[in-house]
């Protein structure tokens, strides 16, 4: 049970850690026209934004947009790059998600071991990466 449970944790983070990289590195340095640049601007000036708002996200869009220091064209990037990272943290929790059903489908009863630890893993790595899509 431990090995299971270091395995998926490990591949987690290994999952996270690739969708952090693929969003990071397509985020867009400004505002684009539908919703960001509303939450850009909410988030900087912690302000209510449009119902029903997000009032979690602005809290810690403000918190990002302090990393930009005094560059204010930086705190764009910041407030992206915390989407980003709440999508990548979605794409983790879909892994472990899909892993804990498909372990109670493969193995409910007993210790996951050789094939069926590769089995749940591939299952929440192709779930988890199919939501790119």
């Amino acid at each position: 049970m431990q090995n299971y449970r270091f395995i998926n944790n490990l591949c987690g983070w290994i999952i996270f850690a690739i969708s952090s990289f693929v969003y990071i590195s397509t985020i867009e340095p400004t505002g684009s026209f539908w919703d960001c640049g509303e939450f850009i601007a909410s988030s900087f000036k912690l302000q209510v934004g449009h119902p029903p708002g997000a009032p979690l996200f602005m809290m810690m869009g403000r918190v990002m947009s302090l990393f930009a220091g005094s560059d204010l064209t930086q705190v764009s990037v910041m407030i992206n790059i915390l989407s980003a990272l709440m999508s990548a943290g979605t794409i983790l929790f879909l892994f472990w998600t899909i892993t804990i059903l498909t372990k109670k489908i493969l193995a409910p009863n007993q210790e996951s071991e050789g094939g069926s630890i590769i089995a749940i893993m591939g299952a929440g790595f192709v779930g988890a990466f199919s939501l790119y899509i």
